[in-house]
Parts: C-alpha cells; sequence; structure tokens
C-alpha cells in the first residue's frame, strides 16, 4: 500500500510540473515531441535524419536524455541545431522536472519552433511520466519483435505516433510489418503510424511533412 502511495505521489507532482512545461511551450509556440524507444531502435538516427530535412524551415532545439555520455548529442549537434544533453545516471527515464530546468536554455535559444526530446531507451518507465510534450513519438525498429505493442502496451497506448523503423532490414528478419501494425493499432487505434529507414532516407519526408503538418495545427 505505501509503495503504491508513495508511486502516485511521485506521479502527481510530475503531471504538475509537466503541465507548467505545457503552458511555456504553448506560450512560446513550441511544439514539443517526445521520442521513446527501447535502446537501439533507432532514435538518434532518426533525429540525424528528421533535423537537416527540418531546421530550414523551422527552428530546431534537442534535448538528448541518456544514462551516461553525451554521444547522442554529438551526433545531432554535427547539424548545426542547438542541443542540451541531459544526463539521468540511473534513472530510466526523462521526467518534467528534468525538462523544467531545461526550459531557461531553449528561451535563450530565441524562437525555437520545434523542440524534440530523445528518452532513455526504454520501453517501461517512460510511458508513465508526461514531459509537457504536444506529441509522444514511439520508434520501434524490424529487429525487434513484431509483438512488442502487446509486451508493453503502456508506451504504444500512451504514443500519439508510430514509426516503424530499419524497414531496409525487412528483408533479413523474421518481422512480420503488417502484424506489427495490427498489434500496435489494437493497443491503440488512434496510433499514427510511419514506415522509415534512416539508412536509405525512405518515409523521412513523409514523416517530416506530418510534423509540419501537426505544428501548424498546434499554433491555431
Amino acid at each position: 500500500m505505501h509503495e503504491i502511495l508513495i508511486e502516485e505521489k511521485i506521479l502527481s507532482r510530475n503531471n504538475e510540473i509537466a503541465s507548467g512545461n505545457r503552458a511555456f511551450f504553448k506560450e512560446r509556440k513550441i511544439f514539443a515531441v517526445n521520442v521513446v524507444s527501447s535502446p537501439g531502435a533507432g532514435k538518434t538516427a532518426l533525429l540525424e535524419r528528421a533535423v537537416p530535412a527540418l531546421k530550414d524551415r523551422v527552428a530546431i532545439a534537442v534535448v538528448e536524455g541518456d544514462l551516461a555520455t553525451d554521444l547522442d548529442a554529438k551526433r545531432v549537434g554535427r547539424f548545426g541545431v542547438p542541443v542540451r544533453q541531459i544526463t539521468t545516471g540511473r534513472a530510466c527515464h526523462l521526467d518534467a522536472h528534468n525538462i523544467s530546468h531545461v526550459l531557461p536554455w531553449v528561451e535563450e535559444q530565441g524562437a525555437v519552433g520545434l523542440l524534440l526530446m530523445e528518452n532513455v531507451g526504454n520501453m517501461v518507465c517512460p510511458a508513465e511520466y508526461d514531459l509537457g510534450e504536444a506529441l509522444r513519438l514511439v520508434v520501434m525498429s524490424v529487429a525487434e519483435g513484431d509483438d512488442k505493442p502487446l509486451k508493453y502496451p503502456a508506451i504504444f497506448s500512451s504514443s500519439d505516433v508510430l514509426v516503424l523503423n530499419k524497414i531496409d532490414l525487412l528483408g533479413h528478419t523474421d518481422f512480420d510489418i503488417e502484424r506489427a501494425r495490427s498489434n500496435a493499432l489494437r493497443i491503440n487505434p488512434y496510433l499514427k503510424v510511419f514506415e522509415t529507414s534512416c539508412r536509405t532516407g525512405e518515409g523521412i519526408d513523409r514523416l517530416c511533412a506530418f510534423l509540419e503538418g501537426e505544428m501548424i495545427r498546434a499554433k491555431k
């Protein structure tokens, strides 16, 4: 009973801070995206494709969450956009409190239109923690099981977009992309599903066009 009460208190406080983050983003017309996945699904590679495709049309800032190192921040920073590293240590997710601490840095960057927040690679904990984002995007690669949405339903039910990534590897795996899509939509019928390859660039333009459209709708 005590453990449940403690968890509820932590999540309640997180949601309170997330509401403040969301108000900050809304006031400044910043479209914030929380990118989640298991380790190695291709979150950083996806940003490496999306950032150069979008940066000439919208001012982008990136927050990188990792247990250790700034390796991913350096990868994304090569494209000339501001990047802020959050090193979480043992914490297996970003939370609203982490993000609240980087808001002054976001404001220093000027008129940011798109904030991409790459969460720690984990399919469990990030599902519970609202960061104040306008959109949550979950990445799943074809190197994983197509039953993953059924095994980790919370992350799929709490997301708005599913990116089925690494489709260039489909011929080398037993992954059934239609079954993966069906399993995900069983959990969350409102998911927008995209298929991408960060190696070939396939599907990236479609995903970026969708994000731009969502940004425009959010500003109305």
